[in-house]
């Protein structure tokens, strides 16, 4: 096997990935081809991309050791959770039950409500709790998934830094200074 040939401490850390809910994501629009970034046509990721992608980061399926029943995936910072964009009318339209095992106490809440009550940070994490497979490792992997409502974050010194910048996902792309490498 793989994991038993060579060093894999590196392959098995943990890396912390931030994601903004209110900008658009060229990664997760189905625009083709992508629109200027001042067009209207390009918007946020929809809730249920937005918690397929942080789904598979949280399960670690984006690297190259995914085992279904090793716990191998990153830490997913969301940010900006109080605007998430829906598409049609789920907002109005798409309940959510709870239910104590008491007879007759079935309750039910709608988007609209549950985002006026607990915000959008629980709307989010019920999308990608339910992405995730039911097993063993479910609490573990919601464990690392930190949302929040608006953009400030303790855990601005973990995200991975490439060349002293953030990798946040922006869109438009920032423009790349040229740095001419002398020998």
């Amino acid at each position: 096997m793989s994991q038993t040939n060579g060093i894999t401490k590196l392959a098995y850390s943990r890396t912390w990935h931030h994601i903004s809910a209110s900008t658009p994501h060229h990664a997760l629009t189905t625009i083709r081809p992508i629109p200027s970034p001042s067009s209207p046509l390009l918007t946020p990721p929809p809730l249920g991309r937005l918690a397929s992608r942080v789904a598979v980061l949280l399960m670690g399926k984006h690297k190259p050791i995914f085992d279904p029943s090793t716990d191998c995936g990153d830490y997913v910072i969301v940010t900006n959770a109080a605007s998430l964009h829906t598409t049609g009318k789920k907002k109005w339209q798409k309940l959510y039950y709870r239910h104590n095992t008491r007879p007759g106490n079935l309750k039910k809440i709608n988007m609209e409500g549950l985002m006026g009550k607990l915000g959008g940070a629980e709307v989010l994490r019920k999308a990608v709790a339910g992405m995730l497979p039911k097993n063993r490792l479910r609490d573990d992997r919601m464990g690392r998934l930190k949302v929040f409502e608006g953009d400030a974050h303790p855990y601005k010194k973990n995200v991975v830094r490439f060349g002293g910048r953030a990798m946040v996902a922006r869109w438009p792309p920032a423009p790349v200074e040229d740095k001419e490498v002398q020998l």
